[in-house]
């Protein structure tokens, strides 16, 4: 894991195209901003493993094309 500290108004690059900038700092949360690719899937860590649980969940269902499924939802 790599640690970057930045002040607010101060950002960090990941790959070549997406801007993290720090927009405020009030006790212990920090607001960023996200600048990316309309086609860069952003999402918080709770709502991924909910949708990964439920798809997982259905799974033992036997249902058909379940990874296509994933693709589909996490395509959204």
């Amino acid at each position: 894991m790599l640690v970057i500290t930045r002040k607010v108004a101060e950002s960090f690059i990941i790959g070549d195209n997406i801007r993290i900038n720090i927009l405020s700092v009030s006790g212990d949360k920090i607001k960023i901003g996200i600048e990316a690719p309309k086609d860069v899937k952003i999402m918080r860590t709770e709502v991924y493993e909910t949708i990964c649980n439920n798809i997982e969940a259905v799974t033992t269902e036997k249902l058909p094309d379940l990874e296509l499924l994933k693709k589909k939802i996490l395509k959204k």
